[in-house]
């Protein structure tokens, strides 16, 4: 399956906290490095780190040096490799403005949100990556925020599991889903 560029963000503004509430989460440095790496094990070509906060994306930069040209850049150079995936920046507009630079071509967002159901499967999700440079679209917290849906962007149909209980971890989530888009291209 031949395919067009794609990217992956995950948002941490805004973003919605249990209480269903509008908030901005903190970076964490697993979601950075697990989601790095299997975007890269996947074949996605960036991955932006989306959050308001300067402190934050200081933080993300200082992670990034350390993996590029640190210690870490000799102790675990395949980190580095996936680390360099990482954009970070302040919001979801930024992103698909600088998604838009890198492919040339107007990004199809695509949503992701465990408790909806309006999304498209996974089989047509596939067949948009044959059309469109997509971004990939994932919240921290309890998700992306309502704000972020209400700009009628293509939704993606939650990950189930085995029972009703759905509630997994956002970089848990990013591997099921890229696993589900991309695993044919992988055998």
């Amino acid at each position: 399956m031949i395919r067009r560029p794609m990217a992956v963000a995950l948002v941490h503004h805004p973003i919605r906290d249990r209480r269903g509430d509008t908030v901005t989460a903190s970076v964490t440095n697993l979601d950075l490095h697990d989601i790095a790496r299997t975007a890269r094990t996947y074949g996605v070509d960036r991955f932006y780190l989306v959050t308001p906060v300067a402190e934050q994306r200081v933080l993300v930069e200082r992670i990034l040096e350390h993996w590029h040209t640190g210690h870490g850049a000799s102790y675990n150079p395949h980190r580095g490799e996936a680390l360099d995936l990482v954009e970070p920046v302040s919001t979801l507009d930024e992103a698909l403005a600088r998604w838009q630079q890198r492919t040339g071509d107007d990004p199809l967002p695509v949503l992701t949100g465990a408790a909806r159901t309006d999304g498209i499967t996974f089989a047509r999700c596939r067949a948009l990556v044959q059309q469109h440079p997509l971004l990939l679209v994932f919240g921290t917290g309890w998700g992306l925020a309502d704000e972020v849906f209400e700009r009628g962007w293509t939704v993606l149909e939650p990950v189930s599991g085995a029972g009703d209980y759905n509630h997994l971890p956002v970089r848990a989530a990013a591997a099921i889903i890229l696993d589900r888009l991309f695993a044919g291209e992988q055998r």
